[in-house]
């Protein structure tokens, strides 16, 4: 499984992006797919994940009622929309893979790590 994150960049505080992950290698549809994020000397969290079907999500508190996640199984992609970003949003977004079933939400679970994008939240 190969996974190519982007879709990072500089926005202003309140501002939105939205970041994409493909997904390459092995059928994208039997994946639970996540997103984690690293802020400098911090260590990585998790973010939000969806399931393979896309139809369950799980969120960090800190995601919850700014962060969309979702996935286009037909496209092999999957985005995490981000709104009202703050500055303490800045980090590496990465983008994640595993063929366990659930609310993955530890990184541990995961196997497959996309190379990250960075997103910095400032005026």
């Amino acid at each position: 499984v190969q996974l190519q994150a982007s879709g990072g960049g500089l926005v202003q505080p309140g501002g939105s992006l939205r970041l994409s992950c493909a997904f390459s290698g092995r059928t994208f549809s039997e994946y639970v797919m996540g997103w984690f994020r690293q802020a400098p000397g911090e260590k990585r969290l998790f973010v939000s994940s969806i399931s393979a079907s896309g139809g369950s999500t799980y969120y960090a508190e800190f995601a919850k009622g700014r962060f969309t996640i979702s996935r286009d199984n037909a496209k092999n992609t999957v985005y995490l929309e981000m709104n009202s970003l703050k500055a303490e949003d800045t980090a590496v977004y990465y983008c994640a893979a595993t063929g366990l079933i659930g609310p993955r939400i530890r990184d541990e679970e995961y196997n497959t790590w996309g190379q990250g994008t960075l997103v910095t939240v400032s005026s």
